[in-house]
């Protein structure tokens, strides 16, 4: 029994590094399109005198930026852990997720308050080459869209490069309407307001990666698992334990779990039995894949007075919730 499950974790694993390993190939070539485009972009929106492309090309360099952010931190979440960094390097992909998102969000302010001087202020802008960098954009996004959805969509790093991407298929789209319209009606404030639009959906979408990228960096507990019916679990299933405590759960990365608890056994139980099981039962049932289990029997090596109290305004404060 325990063999399979030790063939499972070892196959799973392997899953995992093929997954990175093609995801930074993707992640580069969205990359490498969005620079190329991002240039040629800016210089139609010069040209044109169009918000909605120069908004577009602007958002277009930050992704840039951040799928290039993205590779690297792909190249050194594969690197082994070090002595000072003992859980190596797979919270750089997290840290950079939550770096994007700041950066844009700063862009999308910088869009609103850029639109809301040409509403005031309309400029001429030149619809058909506008028109025609906008379908050009779109094309080239559409492609590295296409090449990033292949990915894996639990790792939080591919979720900020596809959601830069889209923002970015956003802006084209946005782009190719104002164009449309500028060149049947000749109304110009649509290319500020549709630049608008478009920000408005890129600061909700980078405010929801903030939140998971700061989830993960402030050790909450995975959004999968709630950790006291996992306690509950862990009493209720495996032989010999009568209370699970201190217990802390939290992610690497998006993706892999830990865990650290206090298992308090009955008497004349196997410890080391007891801990393996608990750890298998962690690994198969609850994808939490390493765990730190302490056997107790009568008393808490952590029980000061200052202890006791703490752990009961926890445990108070979990069956409160």
């Amino acid at each position: 029994m325990a063999d399979t499950h030790d063939h499972s974790a070892h196959d799973h694993d392997g899953a995992g590094h093929v997954h990175g390993s093609t995801d930074k190939k993707r992640v580069l070539i969205a990359a490498c399109l969005t620079a190329g485009f991002m240039v040629a972009e800016a210089l139609g929106g010069l040209f044109t005198g169009s918000l909605a492309l120069l908004a577009d090309a602007g958002h277009m360099l930050a992704d840039a930026i951040a799928l290039g952010l993205a590779w690297y931190a792909f190249h050194l979440a594969g690197r082994p852990a070090t002595g000072r960094l003992t859980y190596g390097f797979g919270r750089v992909k997290t840290l950079v997720a939550y770096t994007n998102g700041v950066a844009i969000f700063i862009i999308a302010l910088w869009i609103v308050y850029e639109a809301w001087g040409r509403l005031e202020a309309p400029a001429p802008v030149l619809g058909g080459p506008m028109l025609v960098v906008a379908i050009l954009g779109l094309l080239v996004n559409i492609g590295s869209f296409l090449v990033l959805h292949g990915g894996d969509h639990e790792s939080l790093n591919m979720r900020g490069a596809i959601l830069h991407v889209l923002g970015d298929l956003l802006g084209s789209a946005a782009a190719i309407v104002a164009a449309l319209v500028i060149l049947a009606t000749g109304w110009t404030p649509i290319d500020p307001i549709l630049s608008v639009l478009v920000s408005l959906l890129i600061l909700s979408t980078a405010w929801s990666l903030m939140r998971a990228a700061a989830h993960v960096l402030l050790e909450g507990v995975p959004p999968s698992l709630d950790r006291d019916l996992v306690a509950k679990d862990l009493e209720t299933t495996v032989t010999g334990v009568r209370e699970i405590h201190h217990m802390h759960v939290w992610s690497i990365d998006g993706s892999s779990n830990m865990a650290t608890l206090h298992a308090c056994l009955d008497e004349g139980v196997d410890a080391h039995q007891a801990v393996s099981a608990i750890k298998k039962r962690l690994a198969s049932e609850h994808g939490i894949s390493h765990a730190t289990v302490e056997p107790e029997f009568d008393q808490c090596a952590d029980d000061g007075d200052d202890h006791e109290h703490e752990h009961d305004a926890a445990a108070h404060h979990g069956h409160h919730h």
